[in-house]
């Protein structure tokens, strides 16, 4: 099946030529449900990755691990994130684990180094090796196996798409998107989690409901509330240091819950507006996503100046050399 087409949205400059150009395919919507914005192909099938995160995570909470468990909004934000695998992420996604009684051994997320340098660099000059700890898909792992700890499923084979756990994510995930899970694309993510695909539309509808909490039952919005509310109280377990969603969370102080996604995905729910978007960068690279994502807020009007000013060097990275020169920009076309 053929993937979405999209309008070339983001530049990569090498000095003053124009050496790359992503094009992106996104979409917003309305409470509504009016598009307010679409450009490209937005109703084609595309795996949301882990911009989809938020929506598991609900769905751990709303299987009641977290508040059996006692999961902090710390712990519940690093279970919709994709992690730098710094020290105090490492620890969040750890006591979700103890306090659920599950080993760490459990985990098949598989072991990376962090992605924050430091913090593997530290690791390394411990003489440590990286666990599925370090994991940037760690955190929802974890809730998982929380989830599967407070509903008597075996952990052994958790990732199976038939698993008692995944029909139990798949089942609130459907009733979050609108959607029959059964008639999704299914594909395993990097992490081995099963894993939908779905129209940027629909993911963009997504994400205003989780704006909004319109049209949910009255317990899965306190899920998707309970989710939502620590990704904003707790932006730096979402992502990390340097990255994107923590920087936009942060700095738009509320007004935007987001999640990136591999291959380019990114969400957002835009609490000011009561609206959504959702985007995704055609050939999958995601260094034109942040610069995608904030050319969509403008044109939405979603960011106000000193927001804007604030996520300028996310707007218009440097490209820079090996030896840490800058040689040039990515930047992104006013749609």
């Amino acid at each position: 099946m053929p993937g979405p087409s999209g309008v070339p949205l983001v530049d990569v400059y090498r000095g003053s030529f124009v050496e790359s150009v992503h094009a992106v395919a996104g979409c917003a919507v309305g409470r509504d449900g009016a598009t307010l914005l679409a450009r490209g192909d937005v109703d084609v099938p595309v795996f949301l990755r882990s911009t989809a995160k938020p929506f598991i995570a609900a769905a751990v909470v709303a299987s009641g691990a977290a508040e059996r468990f006692g999961l902090t909004p710390r712990e519940i934000a690093v279970m919709a994130a994709s992690h730098n695998g710094e020290p105090f992420h490492v620890e969040a996604a750890e006591s979700i684990l103890r306090k659920a009684g599950v080993d760490a051994s459990a985990l098949r997320c598989g072991a990376h180094a962090p992605s924050y340098e430091p913090a593997a660099a530290s690791l390394a000059a411990a003489g440590e090796k990286p666990s599925a700890l370090h994991n940037n898909c760690s955190g929802k792992h974890a809730g998982i196996l929380a989830a599967c700890a407070h509903l008597g499923l075996d952990v052994e084979d958790y990732l199976e798409p038939e698993h008692g756990v995944q029909r139990y994510i798949a089942a609130f995930c459907g009733r979050a998107f609108d959607e029959d899970p059964e008639r999704w694309p299914v594909g395993v993510d990097g992490c081995g989690i099963p894993i939908f695909a779905t129209s940027l539309r629909s993911a963009a509808t997504a994400f205003m409901r989780l704006a909004t909490l319109d049209g949910f039952s009255a317990a899965d919005a306190r899920a998707l509330g309970a989710v939502r509310d620590a990704m904003l109280a707790e932006p730096a377990y979402v992502g990390g240091t340097g990255r994107f969603d923590t920087a936009l969370m942060a700095q738009t102080n509320g007004a935007i819950a987001c999640k990136a996604g591999a291959e380019g995905v990114h969400g957002d729910a835009l609490l000011r507006l009561g609206a959504g978007l959702a985007l995704k960068v055609v050939d999958g690279n995601g260094r034109a996503a942040p610069c995608a994502t904030l050319a969509f807020l403008r044109a939405l009007d979603a960011l106000e100046p000193h927001e804007s000013a604030a996520l300028a060097s996310f707007a218009e990275p440097a490209v820079r050399n090996v030896a840490g020169r800058t040689v040039g920009k990515i930047v992104a076309r006013s749609l």
